[in-house]
């Protein structure tokens, strides 16, 4: 299960850097699935199978609080045992998505496909 930002986030910066995925943007912030991974170009995407360019840049899913990219957030799975945003977070603002929800398996494979292991 991805994790998400709720509108508690005081936009505080603590997440950003924890992030071993660079899943996280500032508000406002435009994104792309290659920004710091190994995708580029045409990738399909695990979670739907759909085409899509990895170097596009994508509109802010916040425009208010800082977000997580659910096809980018493994959960820190393969990297920590636990969350690390959620772990640094001042007010308890990163959560499980349930609109995302995804096995260990799920969430390794997505490691994976994000650094062409």
């Amino acid at each position: 299960m991805a994790i998400i930002i709720t509108d508690e986030c005081i936009n505080c910066d603590a997440c950003i850097s924890e992030c071993p995925n660079t899943a996280i943007y500032e508000p406002d912030q435009e994104w792309s699935y290659a920004d710091e991974t190994e995708l580029n170009g045409m990738v399909t995407l695990p979670s739907n199978g759909e085409e899509v360019d990895a170097d596009t840049e994508n509109e802010p899913i916040s425009e208010e609080f800082y977000f997580i990219v659910p096809d980018k957030c493994t959960e820190c799975e393969g990297f920590h045992d636990e969350p690390q945003c959620a772990s640094v977070c001042p007010v308890d603002c990163c959560v499980p998505d349930d609109n995302h929800v995804e096995t260990e398996e799920q969430l390794l494979a997505k490691k994976a496909w994000l650094y062409d292991e």
